[in-house]
């Protein structure tokens, strides 16, 4: 990262990427340092420190894409987003369309499991042709986080061959421009089939859930361990006391709900604490990995 010495802050804004093939739309939230200050700013219930519409920081950075779980928010994620950023990372936070919080109309479909991977290379293309971004992005330190369904999404970008639970291939594209993953507790049992990560071939961070009451580990960590062919690029660490929900940046105190299970954790389980970790352990990989070839 370039910079001078003057304080860096987070800037943030908002674009719309276009499948033009498919005649739909979905908006990304794109976070990168700037010497603009920021000030509190609400995002529906959630609050973040940031300078919108700020102009980025002159210099080259790595570029980060980050994929929600089925029917999340790329909201969810904003501790991780906002400390990247600050850290010299431009972010980008996609709202799935069809499967995210407000419309989740093509849950369990193939069209959803062929669009996520997608989208996602879309976005990266729209954000290397926008005149605010496009000069400042380092073309080969391009990373994805995926957490749930977006480690689906990121593994089947890294190269990853998905089957359907009936046993029908989905049709992928893979992108090699993606040279990292970060998966935080990822639905990987698309993946099952012998073979299916035969061609995932870079550093991925496994994060995975202690107790996780959604996707047994079978499902994640050991699909992802059994399947990938070169151990070395492959670094696992099983979150103690964790649930699935963990990952997720800790929800405002009024959406907090035993009934709300996004915003619950196993008995004991302090995620306040966890998310002042995770977005360090995060950027110390990417800055490592991203970095090795140099």
């Amino acid at each position: 990262m370039e910079t001078n010495n003057e304080e860096i802050f987070v800037g943030s804004r908002y674009i719309q990427v276009k499948d033009e093939t498919n005649n739909i739309s979905f908006p990304v939230l794109v976070q990168y340092p700037t010497h603009q200050p920021s000030s509190p700013a609400t995002f529906g219930p959630y609050t973040m420190d940031i300078s919108t519409n700020a102009r980025i920081l002159e210099g080259h950075f790595p570029l980060v894409i980050i994929s929600h779980g089925n029917g999340g928010s790329h909201l969810l994620y904003r501790t991780i987003s906002t400390y990247l950023a600050k850290s010299g990372y431009v972010v980008v936070m996609i709202e799935h369309y069809g499967n995210n919080r407000d419309n989740n109309e093509l849950e369990r479909s193939i069209v959803n499991l062929q669009y996520r991977p997608r989208h996602v290379s879309l976005t990266i293309d729209k954000l290397l042709s926008e005149n605010a971004f496009g000069q400042s992005l380092i073309l080969d330190k391009i990373a994805i986080i995926g957490h749930s369904f977006g480690g689906y999404t990121a593994l089947a970008l890294a190269g990853g061959t998905p089957w359907t639970q009936t046993g029908n291939k989905v049709e992928v594209q893979n992108d090699p421009r993606i040279k990292a993953l970060v998966l935080m507790a990822p639905a990987a049992a698309y993946y099952t089939p012998e073979g299916s990560l035969d061609k995932v071939n870079i550093p991925i961070l496994l994060l995975v859930a202690e107790h996780d009451q959604f996707i047994p580990k079978k499902w994640t960590a050991e699909v992802v361990i059994n399947g990938v062919h070169d151990k070395s690029k492959l670094t696992v660490r099983t979150i103690d006391n964790a649930g699935h929900f963990s990952f997720i940046s800790p929800f405002p105190t009024t959406m907090k709900s035993p009934t709300f299970l996004p915003s619950t954790d196993p008995d004991g389980f302090d995620r306040e604490e966890f998310h002042r970790q995770l977005p360090t352990e995060i950027l110390n990989f990417l800055n490592d990995k991203l970095n090795e070839n140099q």
